[in-house]
């Protein structure tokens, strides 16, 4: 990011400043947690734990090769829907047991957001789930061998980019924790290790959304053509796909302002959601005419 916007960034820890991460690690870990007089302590603690596990939770049903996930579910993505509807638990309870106005206000902006962006997201996944019709990742990434998905649904393509970004509050879409106006958002009042855990928690689903944007789009860990690879190779190429996706997420933030509130949850409600009601109906309807249909 620093190399993007043209100014120096974290260069100074480590060569190329690679060694920065440890070390705000460890003066996160090594600090003094400091509770609000006012705070539900129970609630305040449990909040970053919560989500943090959430996040964490998502990998079980992922395939990183040929029949390998943690978990085999035939309901795979259903999983990953009902976790993402989750994870606006741990924002709320963390804004609302810090008895702090910013961290509040913050937490209303995520749930906001969250619940709002939840409907695009459903609908995204939908469009995609019609042409293999499994909601199996495994299913998923098999059917992508003719052609992977980005192909002939680039235009979901665009759109399902700027939905998870918004669903995983990152810049331009991160208004829960705007520090323009609310300091740092929902965990103004936290510190040292639970503060650590939000942002462990933020770059894991991170992480986790670019893997399944490769799996839902991008093949998976399967390579263009007919190949035959091992599991190792697979891995290797669903981990290289996912940090071509890790690298767009970081360039749309390093490239756009961030928006208003109203204009984020405009851009759902007045632009996203017609559009997406009407490709619901347009690519079955097209699956149908043209007899593809699985």
């Amino acid at each position: 990011m620093g190399s993007m916007q043209r100014r120096l960034g974290p260069n100074q820890v480590g060569s190329y400043g690679l060694l920065q991460p440890l070390s705000d690690g460890l003066k996160l870990l090594v600090k003094e947690s400091v509770l609000p007089s006012q705070a539900n302590k129970g609630l305040f603690y449990l909040a970053p734990f919560i989500t943090l596990t959430l996040s964490l939770l998502g990998w079980i049903p992922i395939p990183f090769a040929k029949a390998s996930p943690l978990a085999d579910m035939s309901l795979g993505l259903l999983y990953l829907m009902a976790l993402s509807s989750l994870g606006v638990y741990g924002v709320l309870l963390a804004g609302w047991s810090a008895n702090s106005k910013y961290a509040f206000i913050g937490s209303l902006r995520s749930t906001a957001q969250l619940v709002s962006y939840e409907l695009p997201f459903a609908l995204l996944i939908l469009i995609v789930v019609i042409i293999p019709g499994s909601l199996s990742l495994s299913h998923i990434i098999e059917a992508q061998e003719p052609v992977w998905y980005l192909v002939p649904l680039l235009p979901i393509w665009v759109l399902w980019v700027m939905v998870v970004v918004a669903e995983t509050n990152r810049a331009p879409f991160d208004l829960p924790e705007s520090e323009s106006e609310l300091v740092a958002g929902f965990f103004t009042e936290h510190s040292a290790l639970p503060f650590a855990y939000f942002f462990l928690a933020e770059y894991g689903s991170m992480i986790l959304i670019s893997v399944l944007s490769s799996i839902l789009f991008l093949g998976g860990y399967l390579l263009p053509g007919d190949i035959s690879t091992s599991p190792v190779l697979e891995s290797l190429v669903l981990g290289v796909k996912s940090c071509f996706l890790l690298f767009l997420l970081i360039w749309i933030r390093a490239s756009f302002p961030r928006v208003r509130f109203d204009q984020l949850m405009y851009l759902c409600w007045a632009g996203l959601i017609p559009i997406l009601f009407g490709l619901v109906i347009l690519v079955p309807s097209i699956l149908v005419a043209f007899d593809i249909l699985p």
